[in-house]
């Protein structure tokens, strides 16, 4: 099971960009994470077609489960 750290940031256009991390740490800090976005908001090192992100809108731990199918 792959989990990601999604940290979700609002751009100037208004829109939702996001950040992620693959396998976090466990469990997450929400404390670390909003100081690491304010980090990214600080530093200013992402643009987007949106303009540069302006402010936090959220973020979220996503699990993705992947099943193959054997084909015979």
């Amino acid at each position: 099971m792959a989990k990601t750290l999604e940290m979700l940031f609002t751009n100037e256009d208004g829109k939702s960009a996001t950040v992620s991390i693959e396998s976090p740490t466990e469990p997450v800090d929400s404390a670390a994470v909003s100081a690491a976005m304010d980090t990214i908001l600080a530093a200013n090192v992402f643009i987007t077609t949106g303009g540069d992100l302006v402010s936090k809108r959220g973020a979220r731990v996503v699990e993705r489960n992947v099943l193959p199918v054997e084909i015979i």
